[in-house]
């Protein structure tokens, strides 16, 4: 009797545990759904646990609820097809007949739902479309599964091309931020993101007064079946959280996390000419100035871009580069690469002595008539309107030989004139009227040719590169020449990028690049290193330039590279790089939490006196990037300040950020640079001089200043007389004073500049 009331309880315990679990799946089942509502509009309703979208059965987006606030994201009132079809001009017999010879957009008039299927059918065609919907607690995702194309008895009817499907659009109402590369549209309380799933799928968005378009589509020339675009809509502090999450689910590059790595703050050393012998000099400058990341380029051990061929500074090969790597991890510093990657350099294999057949044309051409071995001039069938003119960039190519060409007719017969045959030691040919030729893709720089990404040449490229990348170790990249792809480039340009990515055995902890598309986020995760601005315009133009893309770029959850700044010594024709130069790059980019790069320049570091004080202004901001000492107080003070900074190490040995001015000093006394600041109610000046050394006479007495070497480090003057007070001037140095900021400056204005005996 006991065991069978035994067996009775636990059955009754069981029944009582399976009703719950099939109470929990319900609830479950009901948050994450698809479904046809029972009301007289029939809407179909799609949602999860964070958000609400309501679809209108005549094919148009009606609401779209962030349930955690009841926020309704869309604009209200806009009729704006979910789905669409794109024409280049409309194909269909009587479309053609009804309307111009220009793009049209035929959008979809009415969605059904079959289970976890939209059937969407669109004005005005005879297509119809299958949309699958995958639905997760955190994401939904529409795939464009199928286009079935329904032969009509009316008219005479005939399967027409579609140019453009557009997978999902909805009107999204604006919020404080939007940013575009991501393309999501947020505030602290809610974010809407569209985010393709797969690199085919172009993501984009149209501004209209109050809202934007968000559209998702696919292009038949790249794909149509199968694109994927993910829409999330959570809070704006949760969406990496579910970026990530989809990232993992798609295998895609993980993005999210490399943003999230601690090594992300740090700053990076570009060495310039590295070679197995400087090696160690580069690594002794980069910890004098506390980087923790040491980047090599290319062009320093490979004798072209496309084969990379070893130049003699490195007689073993890529033994000399991984033993380079070694010494930089061993000091403590993550190896980065800087590569080019989607182009040949112009002494490349690839280009020179025979043409690969894979580099990329810009122009078809067809020989009008023969030509021989020696012919200069090349008749053509097609107009050459609006062929490149600019130097070193007017070539053609036909067979194996490449032609340089000087002008052009753009009246028939069309010709290009005074021609070069056998150019970058290709061969003369003779060719045969009907032969086509194309206008060779060549780089604006001008020194690469692109490559055809619709070939294997790219992943040809990416596996030279992965044999470099894998076997020596580096963890870091640098994706220069983005840019440099044919179109389409919301394609070509993140595509190039995958290709290499998916080649790496170890990918990358983070990535920079020079160009970004909407997919290239997952990859690069920090935007483009700018290049160098002038000393004598430095500030200027990082304001201008990385200043105004850091605030942009932070709408993307992401930040940028404020280098790469070099080590420029001052000369008779420049002041050279100037600590508070280094200190207001380093500020600005800390505030918007962006990093600088510096180029590691030997001859520069020597020639500069200024370099030790260079390299500590930036020891001290990359320290502060890991102490916690830049809160988000700090930092909002940085983002939004025209004021300068000047980051101090106290007598305490603690680091305080101060406000200074910079004091205008004469052009007869360009050599001193000196700023004042106010600190625990005193005057003080940092100065210094700019190219060498000598001495700065002050008209003040002695008991008016204290000299320090560094704070807390007080120095005696020079010399010292009863109205004036004589001090080096050579380093950067500290003074405070007991007079008043206005005297302070005016005694810097009235200085007086000596030279040491």
């Amino acid at each position: 009797m006991q065991q069978n009331h035994n067996n009775y309880y636990m059955s009754q315990k069981s029944l009582k545990y399976l009703s719950l679990g099939a109470l929990i799946l319900f609830v479950i089942l009901q948050s994450c759904k698809i479904s046809q509502s029972s009301d007289s509009n029939n809407d179909i309703v799609i949602e999860n646990s964070e958000f609400r979208f309501v679809i209108d059965t005549d094919g148009t987006a009606k609401s779209l609820i962030h349930k955690a606030t009841g926020k309704e994201c869309l604009m209200q009132g806009v009729k704006l097809p979910l789905f669409g079809i794109k024409q280049d001009y409309p194909y269909d017999n009587e479309n053609k007949l009804a309307f111009p010879a220009k793009q049209r957009t035929f959008g979809s008039n009415k969605v059904i739902r079959n289970d976890d299927k939209l059937i969407v059918n669109f004005e005005r065609t005879d297509y119809e479309a299958t949309v699958g919907v995958e639905i997760t607690d955190s994401y939904i995702v529409f795939t464009l599964d199928k286009l079935s194309y329904k032969m009509s008895n009316v008219g005479d009817k005939r399967k027409t091309r579609i140019d453009e499907f557009i997978l999902l659009q909805i009107p999204v109402k604006d919020r404080t931020h939007f940013g575009e590369w991501l393309n999501v549209m947020w505030d602290k309380n809610t974010a809407v993101n569209l985010l393709a799933v797969e690199p085919a799928c172009m993501i984009d968005a149209f501004d209209r007064p109050g809202y934007k378009v968000f559209q998702a589509a696919g292009f038949n020339d790249v794909k149509l079946i199968g694109i994927s675009a993910g829409l999330i809509t959570t809070t704006g502090d949760r969406l990496l959280d579910v970026i990530n999450t989809i990232e993992h689910d798609y295998g895609l590059p993980l993005g999210v996390e490399s943003r999230r790595r601690k090594e992300y703050k740090n700053s990076y050393y570009e060495i310039s000419g590295a070679t197995p012998e400087n090696i160690d000099e580069h690594i002794a400058y980069a910890k004098k100035a506390g980087f923790k990341q040491m980047v090599i380029y290319y062009m320093d051990f490979a004798k072209s871009m496309g084969h990379f061929g070893w130049k003699p500074d490195y007689p073993n090969g890529i033994n000399d580069l991984e033993r380079m790597v070694k010494k930089i991890k061993d000091a403590g510093m993550i190896p980065g690469f800087h590569i080019h990657y989607n182009k040949a350099q112009i002494n490349d294999p690839y280009v020179t002595p025979v043409p690969d057949p894979r580099l990329n044309i810009r122009r078809y051409f067809t020989l009008r008539q023969d030509i021989d071995k020696n012919s200069t001039t090349v008749v053509v069938e097609e107009n050459p309107t609006g062929c490149t003119l600019d130097d070193d960039r007017r070539i053609l190519k036909i067979g194996n030989e490449l032609i340089s060409y000087e002008n052009y007719t753009t009246t028939v017969p069309y010709k290009f004139t005074n021609c070069k045959r056998g150019y970058f030691n290709t061969k003369p040919e003779q060719r045969k009227k009907g032969d086509v030729l194309g206008l060779l893709d060549i780089d604006t720089w001008p020194e690469f040719v692109r490559f055809n990404q619709r070939t294997d040449i790219q992943n040809e490229v990416a596996e030279r590169l992965e044999q470099i990348i894998d076997n020596v170790g580096f963890q870091f990249l640098y994706y220069d020449g983005a840019e440099d792809v044919p179109p389409p480039y919301w394609y070509n340009v993140s595509k190039a990028q995958l290709d290499v990515y998916n080649k790496l055995k170890t990918k990358q902890l983070f990535a920079e690049g020079a160009q970004k598309s909407h997919f290239s986020w997952h990859i690069l995760t920090r935007g483009n290193a700018f290049d160098d601005f002038p000393p004598e315009v430095f500030k200027e133009g990082i304001k201008r330039y990385p200043l105004a893309e850091a605030k942009l770029i932070s709408n993307d959850f992401s930040s940028i590279d404020f280098g790469w700044i070099h080590p420029v010594a001052p000369d008779s024709q420049t002041i050279g790089l100037q600590p508070d130069m280094l200190e207001y790059a380093e500020s600005r980019s800390a505030g918007w939490n962006s990093i600088i790069s510096l180029v590691g320049n030997l001859e520069e570091f020597k020639n500069s006196p200024r370099t030790d004080d260079n390299l500590e202004v930036i020891r001290r901001w990359e320290e502060v990037r890991e102490n916690g000492f830049l809160t988000d107080d700090i930092k909002k003070e940085l983002r939004e300040s025209d004021i300068e900074h000047i980051l101090l190490i106290n007598e305490q040995g603690n680091y305080e950020l101060v406000h200074y001015e910079q004091i205008v000093i004469p052009e007869s006394k360009k050599n001193i640079r000196a700023f004042v600041f106010t600190r625990h109610k005193k005057v003080w000046v940092v100065y210094w001089h700019t190219s060498g050394s000598g001495i700065l006479k002050l008209n003040t007495r002695t008991s008016n200043i204290h000299l320090y070497e560094d704070l807390g480090t007080e120095i005696t003057p020079v010399d010292v007389g009863n109205e004036y007070v004589e001090i080096p001037l050579d380093r950067r140095r500290y003074i405070q004073f007991d007079l008043t900021r206005k005297e302070v400056i005016d005694l810097f204005e009235n200085s007086v500049l000596k030279k040491k005996n």
